[in-house]
């Protein structure tokens, strides 16, 4: 894979885990349960058109991420949930106290940031 599809892969996870962390769901598939049912759960069987059976897929990739960016040690993990946070907006508004306020400071450790949660995304099996 070339280093600039590797790049946007890897926005595009930030992306959809600042999402998926968000609880932002794009409506796929229909509810399986009812309140008034808790206990019952509709057969995904006739929802497939619908894109259950994707979303459980995408859950599954995204908490494979989770926990990946999660071993990611402090400040390289809130460099990463504000560059997350950041791309999902489509702007660089966002910042942290516990990052550097030096532009190049924080680029080089957001960079640092990338490189760790890669290794542990291919230690993982999520990229290959």
């Amino acid at each position: 894979m070339m280093q600039n599809e590797l790049d946007s892969l890897l926005n595009s996870l930030l992306v959809q885990w600042h999402q998926w962390g968000m609880r932002c769901s794009m409506g796929r598939g229909y509810p399986t349960r009812d309140l008034t049912c808790r206990g019952a759960h509709a057969s995904r069987q006739y929802d497939d058109e619908n894109g259950a059976l994707d979303a459980e897929i995408d859950n599954s990739v995204m908490e494979a991420f989770d926990h990946a960016a999660y071993r990611v040690p402090q400040p390289w993990l809130t460099a990463l949930q504000f560059q997350a946070k950041n791309l999902s907006t489509g702007a660089s508004v966002w910042r942290s106290p516990r990052l550097p306020i030096d532009a190049l400071e924080r680029a080089i450790l957001t960079t640092e940031a990338r490189n760790k949660l890669m290794r542990e995304l291919m230690k993982d099996g999520v990229l290959s």
